[in-house]
């Protein structure tokens, strides 16, 4: 192979990743999260229970009456956090597929009073980390399909995570 073809080989291959890459990292910069709705009431009855992959004292379950995917892509839901005991508490919670993120936007204990976070922040989904473990396990089971929601509309996830509950 001549030495003139190998460069205009490597230019094409260049030119080619570089038409790629740029289109990608454009879409990363000018995504903009959505003002949140307000926190939505909840029931603790009808959860969706989300199975855990650690041993964990506590059970987790989403409210799908709360499940909405906004404009912006992120999946915002209630999880409901209850021991055998007896105690309950809810997150409002945002799920960023595309960047494997999660944001709590309020708290509520059963008495269902939401508590705003001060200044909500995406974290890292991480299965070592307690705070992020149930929106990972969610996530995982549906709420993303890769980089995406798992589904177009609230119906569609809802429908996938019963689906997968019939059809493990």
């Amino acid at each position: 192979m001549s030495v003139k073809f190998r460069q205009i080989l490597a230019l094409l291959a260049t030119l080619i990743a570089a038409t790629v890459a740029i289109p990608v990292l454009a879409a990363d910069e000018e995504w903009q999260e959505a003002e949140a709705p307000p926190p939505p009431a909840w029931h603790k009855e009808g959860l969706i229970a989300i199975e855990m992959p650690i041993r964990t004292s506590l059970n987790f379950g989403v409210d799908p009456t709360t499940l909405t995917i906004g404009p912006d892509g992120v999946v915002r839901y209630v999880m409901v956090a209850y021991s055998p005991t007896g105690s309950v508490n809810a997150m409002y919670e945002g799920l960023h597929c595309d960047t494997g993120e999660v944001k709590t936007y309020a708290r509520s204990s059963e008495s269902g009073h939401w508590n705003k976070v001060a200044i909500p922040v995406w974290r890292e989904l991480d299965v070592t980390q307690s705070a992020t473990r149930h929106a990972l396990a969610f996530a995982r089971q549906g709420a993303c399909d890769g980089n995406a929601p798992g589904g177009r509309t609230a119906a569609e996830l809802i429908r996938r995570f019963k689906d997968s509950r019939k059809n493990p």
